[in-house]
This record gives structure tokens, sequence and C-alpha cells, in this order.
């Protein structure tokens, strides 16, 4: 397959030299392109260096080798480059998706999120999605002339439309958003259309496409690692089944881990082929000439080819009661939204608590205000973190094993 290079851009890729810019104007700073300076800034931030520690699956204490918030994120970024390149598509700008698309996840997974969204039910609920854009413009407090990161149009946009659109053009919310958008989207909405509207740009449809292909092939790694399910279970499973019957009939005396690796590297490999030559027929097939041209498609112009999505549905439908409904995973989630509903109530009762800076310009009578910006604060802390805050101030603290 033929990589295309930088100067090679396909016509729907997304043109650094047109960005629509930043809210808050600020000069460019060549040789660095608009999107990679959006790359630069997430690296550098505080929300991207705590994903270190904060779970994907299982818990920091689980073990050294399972992936993190952070790792899972690297990866990402590696698979939706690879894409990119081979679309031809601006790499730095799905870079800069793939490395935002999990800041606004709290502590403990999705777990942590159903948390906060239940102590929020009274406030508009919590989205991570909505989170990440709220982290990257406004809880992030780095710069003198802005709160937030100030990154590009583009960036913010494929940031709130990492699902889709979120309105039809009326401005109603759709799908899981049909009651209301997520308080993050409504407020910087006022600040900057972001159109959410129509479909995401060409590269933020491959980051989160990239996104899917990371979790499935490497849940499965850390299923297997963690003894969740055993190695022949995936025989009969799409992707990885013929995958592991390649490596057995090609290296039949090959140990165990070097052989789940290299079927996790042909079944990655599988869905990232197969993403690049749907998407190029897709292309070809609606003659798409712009990444405006994409937006406007009605339908995602990246994704999987109708074989493989099923496959990659079955892979979903595999992992989700053996690995994150397994009992053991469950237990310990359920602790883990015991926690942090615990130090929800307790800065609501007690926002004095707070470090002095998440206490600044707060109007105690303000409720709704007060608990987002309690929500900001526990979504922002690791894992270990939200465990010693509630060993502080409460008399039992689960050990989270």
């Amino acid at each position: 397959m033929a990589v295309a290079g930088a100067r090679d851009r396909v016509g729907f890729a997304t043109r650094a030299e047109a960005s629509r810019g930043r809210l808050v104007f600020e000069p460019e700073m060549p040789p660095r392109s608009p999107f990679r300076r959006d790359c630069d800034r997430i690296i550098h931030s505080t929300a991207f260096r705590r994903l270190k520690h904060k779970t994907q699956v299982f818990i920091f204490n689980e073990g050294d080798h399972y992936r993190t918030r952070l790792t899972h994120t690297l990866e990402v970024v590696q698979v939706a480059r690879s894409i990119a390149r081979a679309l031809g598509l601006d790499e730095d700008l799905a870079e800069a998706l793939a490395l935002a698309h999990d800041l606004g996840h709290p502590p403990f997974a999705h777990a942590g999120e159903r948390a906060l969204d239940a102590c929020l039910k009274d406030y508009r609920g919590f989205d991570h999605n909505a989170q990440s854009l709220r982290v990257v413009t406004r809880v992030e407090r780095r710069y003198a002339a802005f709160d937030g990161l100030n990154l590009t149009w583009e960036t913010l946009e494929g940031i709130a439309k990492h699902n889709g659109p979120l309105t039809d053009r009326d401005g109603r919310g759709i799908g899981r958003y049909a009651a209301g958008l997520p308080h993050a989207v409504t407020v910087h909405s006022a600040l900057q259309d972001l159109e959410l509207w129509s479909h995401a740009g060409p590269e933020a449809q491959v980051a989160a496409i990239a996104d899917d292909i990371a979790y499935d092939v490497h849940d499965m790694d850390d299923g297997l690692r963690a003894g969740m399910f055993a190695l022949d279970e995936l025989a009969d499973l799409p992707l990885a089944g013929p995958a592991l019957a390649e490596v057995r009939q090609r290296y039949p005396r090959l140990d165990v881990p070097r052989t789940v690796n290299e079927m996790l590297r042909r079944a990655i490999t599988r869905l990232i082929e197969d993403v690049v030559a749907e998407t190029t027929a897709r292309a070809a097939a609606c003659g798409v000439e712009s990444a405006a041209a994409v937006r406007l498609l009605g339908r995602p112009l990246v994704g999987f080819s109708e074989p493989v999505a099923t496959a990659e549905k079955a892979v979903k439908g595999f992992l989700f009661p053996r690995m994150y409904r397994h009992p053991r995973v469950s237990r310990v989630m359920a602790e883990a939204q015991d926690v942090l509903r615990d130090l929800f109530r307790h800065f609501m009762e007690r926002p004095q608590d707070m470090p002095p800076s998440w206490q600044e310009d707060l109007d105690l009578a303000d409720t709704a205000r007060l608990a987002r910006r309690v929500a900001d604060y526990i979504a922002g802390m690791t894992d270990r973190y939200a465990l010693d805050q509630h060993a502080r101030f409460f008399d039992f603290t689960p050990e989270l094993r």
C-alpha cells in the first residue's frame, strides 16, 4: 500500500493552513503547524499527565502491565496516525484528537463516570466526552491570556463530536442527547459554533475509530493477562480466531506470550487495513473533495466494511460480559463508585476542603455552579489521589482489589 507523504494530502484532508483558527487569536509559530501546536499543548497539559494513574479497565494496584488511560491513549495515537498516513490525511490533527479524546475521564473508568453522572443528575449530568472539551477550554489554567489550551476549531470540533453529531440542524439534541446537551458543550457553544449538527472532519473520524480498534484489541490482551478467559476461547471469535489460527500454523511451537502478541498484531493490522480500504472506497463512491464535504455527507466517511464491522461488534460482545462485567471487575468498580459519591457529597457540604485554587470565585448560594466545580475537581483526580482524599475524610476506604 502506497503511503501518502505530508505533501500528498488527499482532497478531503483537513488543511492546516486553512484552519478556522483559535477562539483567542495567537500568531502562528512556523515551522509547527496549528495542529502540531495543539498536540504539543495537550502533551504538556496537567490532565494528560494524570492519565498515567487513571483506570482503563484494571485499577492501578492490579499490576504494572495493564493498560492505563495514558497507555491506551498512546496506542490510539499510533493507530490514528497509521490510518491518517495511509489515507493521506493530516497526521498531526489526527494525533491531537487521539491525545485529547480521554482527557475528561474521571478516576475509575466508566464506573467513575456513572458515579459523577448520578451525582449531577439535577445539574445536567456528567459526560466524559463533554468533560474533555471542558478540560481543554476551561479547566486547564496554564496561560496568561486565556483559560484552557486555546486549541484550534478543528481539534475542539473533533473532541465534541467524538461519537458523531450531537444535534439536528435546529439545535435540538439527538440520540443520547435528545433530553439535552451536556453542560460543557452548551457553555462552549455560547462562545464558539462547533457545528454540532454535522459529522466531524475526517481526522476526527479516524481518531474515533482508532479508539475502538485500540481498546478492542488491547483489552483482549489485558483480559488474557488477567486470566478472565483463556487463549483457546478466542479461537472461534472473529478477527482473533483467524489470526490465532494463522500464528499457530506458522509457528506451532511458539510460547503462549508470543503467540498472543502475534495474534493481536495481526488482528490490529487487519482492522487498520480494512478501515483504509473501506474509507478509500467510500470517498471514491461519494466524490468528496474537501473536509467540509466530509462533514456534510450525513453519514461517516471513515469506517469498517460491513463484514469487519460485524466481526468487531462480536469482539465487543465477547469482552462485555467476560471482562467489563466480570464479577471481579464489577465488585471493584462498585466500591470505586462509592468512593466518588462520598467525595462528591463531602465537598458539596464542605467546599473549603478543596484546594484554595478550586474555591476561587465560588458563590456557595449557587448550588449548580458549586456542583460543577466539585465535579471538575473530582474528575481530574487520579485513582490514587481519589483514594487518598477519601481516606483523609472518611473512617473506611476500600482497598479496591
